[in-house]
């Protein structure tokens, strides 16, 4: 018997039940159809002419239908003989080098055989203006260059920070196409002025490029396609902070009020910038503990879409080998010395497996009830809310919550030869 195992032997991991979350929320049917009509809707193409250079960003979250979005804009941009073409706008993701930057657009299925329009992936940086408060401004040297630019992004709450402008278009413009530069100047006047000072950038950019048209996507509790918005450059600034509270409306959290342990089977870049949405976990490094006020969080896996990055294994008291031999500190490091917040890569101690991580956060949490035991959670990840299990002693409180339900037995937690879950 190893150390680990012998002096955690006598800790007991509970059985689960499994739930279902049900909140009822609308979802687009068909993208492809909603994003020509918005786009027509609003006529925002129509001054393409035949031969311009169309710049389509497009950051490093998982969006729901993005390969479908971008490629029925690129049939837009087509239809007005327009030439498309894709960059990375994801500030110094990717270990903050183009390939890398690359890499994870083709991972979502951005490739030239399936959108019709090739990448162009650069971390070179042109000039755009100065800020109110005389700080330089910079952009993508490939969208500086073009007739048109679209930024495709997602429309959501922050996960370190609040304001008028969090997630979005604006943070598209500044930090995404502003590449390692633009992250790492505003991430280095603090998370408190974040908001602010996107605002400030975007305002330079939208001055100098009245050329963009935006295109922005809301996404249900479920990560589903709820709405999709097209934008001129010169409304980005008054309709982004109507969509934003209509995303922040939207969100589903961990119901409970109190729980003793998170349990999550994987965290990456391409679920949250916080590897797990610190809105639905309650937990951050910046801004402290809320709902449901976990007193332990175990983090089993990293997803593969990460390529390696481990950023927001801070927020875990507990890993997994299996994370651990992931970890990449070339695609992890830039972020921390971008964004100026080493804590949100902290490692936390390394368990051999999912077994021992189980009963390593279960014997950290001394201010659970002893009598009842350990109030868990276990998650697959902060994007896929709809369903997850937890401990017997939180059937009660879960069948007072409207949109929960009971879906089987409970069960004892299964593992395999190498103490890993059997999913």
């Amino acid at each position: 018997m190893d150390i680990f195992s012998k002096l955690l032997n006598e800790v007991k991991i509970p059985k689960f039940v499994k739930i279902n979350y049900t909140i009822k929320q609308s979802k687009i049917e068909d993208p492809a159809y909603e994003v020509k009509r918005v786009i027509n809707e609003r006529n925002i193409f129509n001054e393409i002419k035949k031969g311009d250079s169309v710049c389509i960003a497009c950051g490093s979250r998982e969006i729901s239908n993005l390969a479908i979005i971008v490629k029925s804009i690129v049939e837009e941009v087509k239809k007005q003989d327009g030439i498309p073409f894709i960059i990375p706008a994801m500030g110094s993701h990717g270990g903050a080098e183009a390939k890398g930057q690359e890499e994870i657009l083709l991972g979502y299925g951005l490739n030239e055989e399936y959108v019709g329009a090739p990448i162009k992936s650069s971390m070179e940086t042109v000039d755009a203006g100065y800020t109110k408060t005389n700080y330089l401004v910079q952009i993508d040297k490939y969208a500086s260059q073009a007739d048109w630019i679209i930024p495709v992004g997602r429309i959501k709450p922050h996960t370190a920070f609040h304001g008028k402008i969090e997630s979005g278009l604006m943070k598209m413009l500044v930090i995404g196409m502003g590449k390692q530069y633009g992250a790492s100047i505003c991430h280095s006047m603090g998370f408190d002025n974040m908001s602010q000072n996107i605002q400030d950038f975007a305002e330079v950019i939208i001055k100098k490029y009245p050329n963009i048209r935006a295109i922005g996507i809301i996404e249900n509790a479920f990560h589903q396609t709820y709405k999709i918005v097209a934008v001129p450059a010169d409304c980005i600034a008054n309709e982004e902070p109507q969509y934003l509270e209509e995303a922040r409306s939207l969100m589903i959290k961990i119901p409970f009020e109190k729980v003793d342990i998170i349990f999550i089977d994987e965290i990456g870049k391409d679920i949250s910038g916080a590897g797990a949405d610190t809105n639905v976990i309650g937990r951050s490094p910046l801004m402290g503990r809320w709902k449901p006020n976990a007193d332990t969080i175990a983090v089993f896996d990293l997803t593969e879409a990460s390529h390696g990055n481990v950023t927001g294994i801070g927020n875990a008291d507990v890993t997994t080998k299996r994370l651990y031999d992931k970890f990449n500190m070339e695609n992890t490091y830039p972020n921390c010395i971008t964004n100026h917040f080493p804590k949100a890569v902290n490692m936390p101690p390394v368990m051999p497996n999912d077994k021992l991580a189980m009963k390593f956060a279960i014997d950290l949490t001394y201010k659970a009830n002893k009598e009842i035991g350990p109030r868990i959670v276990w998650i697959k990840n902060t994007l896929k809310m709809n369903e997850f299990w937890i401990t017997e002693n939180l059937i009660d409180e879960a069948n007072s919550i409207e949109g929960l339900k009971v879906v089987s037995e409970a069960r004892d937690v299964l593992f395999d030869v190498d103490g890993n879950v059997i999913k």
